[in-house]
């Protein structure tokens, strides 16, 4: 990591918020000296950390969405050294950055700027802030190190530094931790600067809302700690569904990043003003499970919603690295947009897109439905099962209530909604009848396109068992450099540790060539 991180961070967040909020044209009017701020409210930094977390996970998960097989690429360019395409194969591009958006993000347009957040808020005693900034640190800690495994912690941030030594994911998730509750603790102030307006103005996610703030600090708490539940100490699932049930209380709880949509600088990854998935399609592997083949018979209603026919009016997905090529137009895959056939690098004007593939789409970073299926996961493991078959049923209702928001035939949406949850392979009739598979299943389904991180945990935690993801189907040939092996972690950015952190990266084995392909410390005993 080299210095980068001392780029002018006032002016990553001036023109964040120029983006998002055009309107605001007197928020930099903050001091007399012209050639910098003096005093900054620290909310002025909260939209473009916020907004930068939700598009770094967006950029990166055209390296994540094949690997967890939410969408793959429509082509089948495979190559050794170039092509994104590498990701259907769980490899990765040499000597490239791709994949790379979230390290760049937690380093750079959050790094600094988070730590002014903290620095401005301690100093002005607004404790709220001061909280969102540890909690909205950690976030960025947690999906960092569960992205990479080893990254650098302790010496992140040392101007004095030109190579940065690496913590192990241990003393990562420790701090995150430690973190996280010294955030809920200065959110549970009331006194001195708390509740300041320009809090709730320029907060994106929750309008300068304490308590869901609070609410949210629990829910990384509970996500984290499911996260160990395959180690053999440490693991304790009574403090997971302690931390749910702390959290989320329904789905009016939410985190989502909003986006304005009016120009490609403001719109949603995703969406089709900024053109970013017109090489993808859905997988075949989400299709099974939402059209009956998997859960025998139970039709998804999320499924017209979440996914396109081919022009034959059938749901068709990709495997992983196979593509389409020999598919005719009536029979191939549909981009995610849902507005062309195949493979296309331009989409007509005014195309609006649909589900979280809008332009003014929201971006999910926590919901109450995954949260309630860490407790059920949780609960079962424990040997609730009467627990885990509530808190599994909270999670798929919730689930199923947010995705009809986006349903263009609510009506229909409803009814088939009905069919679905009589059907005993998505509802058991018993405590007894419930299965783990159906429980992760259901959280794969829930979080599909937008929870892409919590997905690869899930899935590297059970090692892509397919008695767990049932018909989940590894790719039948591997990147070259994997050694017949999946992926377990995304390799550094490249050009800021294969380039000015060798030293650093070679001490953790990150020359390997199959690097990417090594267990982190929360997939081992």
């Amino acid at each position: 990591m080299n210095k980068i991180i001392k780029m002018s961070r006032y002016c990553v967040v001036a023109a964040s918020m120029a983006m998002l909020f055009s309107s605001c044209s007197k928020y930099l009017d903050v001091n007399s000296n012209p050639n910098g701020p003096e005093v900054v409210d620290p909310a002025l930094y909260l939209s473009s950390i916020q907004a930068n977390y939700a598009l770094g996970m967006q950029f990166d998960a055209r390296m994540l969405g094949p690997y967890v097989q939410n969408f793959h690429h429509i082509t089948t360019s495979l190559s050794t050294s170039t092509g994104t395409n590498n990701a259907d194969i769980h490899g990765y591009v040499r000597s490239s950055d791709f994949g790379g958006d979230l390290w760049r993000n937690v380093y750079w347009k959050g790094g600094f700027n988070t730590l002014d957040l903290i620095k401005q808020a301690k100093e002005q005693k607004k404790w709220d802030l001061l909280g969102v900034g540890y909690v909205m640190q950690a976030l960025g800690w947690q999906w960092l190190t569960d992205y990479h495994g080893e990254i650098i912690l302790r010496e992140a941030f040392n101007e004095n530094q030109n190579t940065f030594k690496y913590d192990s994911q241990e003393v990562v998730y420790k701090y995150v931790d430690s973190l996280t509750r010294a955030g809920i603790a200065e959110l549970q102030k009331t006194s001195d600067g708390v509740g300041s307006s320009l809090f709730g103005r320029f907060d994106l996610i929750y309008k300068g809302d304490r308590n869901r703030w609070i609410k949210f600090a629990w829910g990384l708490l509970a996500l984290q700690h499911q996260h160990l539940s395959r180690k053999s100490t440490g693991y304790n699932p009574d403090s997971v569904i302690a931390y749910v049930d702390r959290s989320f209380a329904n789905n009016a709880d939410d985190a989502m990043v909003p986006f304005l949509g009016q120009a490609s600088t403001d719109a949603n990854f995703f969406g089709p003003l900024r053109n970013n998935l017109p090489n993808f399609g859905q997988s075949a592997f989400i299709v099974r499970l939402t059209d009956g083949t998997l859960f025998t018979g139970a039709i998804d209603p999320r499924r017209p919603v979440y996914l396109t026919t081919s022009t034959d009016g059938m749901y068709r997905g990709l495997q992983p690295g196979v593509g389409q090529a020999s598919q005719t137009a009536a029979t191939s895959v549909r981009s995610l947009f849902n507005t062309q056939l195949g493979l296309t690098s331009s989409q007509p004007a005014g195309t609006v897109g649909k589900y979280l593939f809008q332009n003014n789409a929201p971006f999910p970073i926590m919901t109450y439905s995954q949260l309630q299926f860490v407790k059920a996961e949780a609960a079962f493991i424990k040997g609730d099962k009467q627990l885990a078959r509530t808190a599994y049923l909270n999670g798929l209702n919730a689930s199923l209530d947010f995705v009809r928001s986006y349903a263009t035939d609510v009506l229909a949406y409803n009814t088939a909604r009905t069919t679905y949850m009589t059907n005993p392979a998505i509802v058991p009739p018993t405590a007894a009848d419930l299965t783990l598979s159906q429980i992760m299943l259901q959280k794969y389904i829930s979080q599909w396109c937008w929870g892409f991180l919590e997905t690869w945990c899930d899935l590297r935690k059970y090692d892509y068992d397919a008695n767990v993801f049932t018909t989940f189907t590894l790719p039948s040939t591997y990147f070259v450099d994997n050694n017949g092996k999946p992926a377990y972690r995304i390799r550094p950015r490249y050009n800021s540790e294969y380039i000015w952190n060798i030293d650093a990266l070679t001490a953790i084995g990150g020359f390997d060539i199959d690097y990417h392909t090594k267990k982190m410390w929360i997939h081992q005993q």
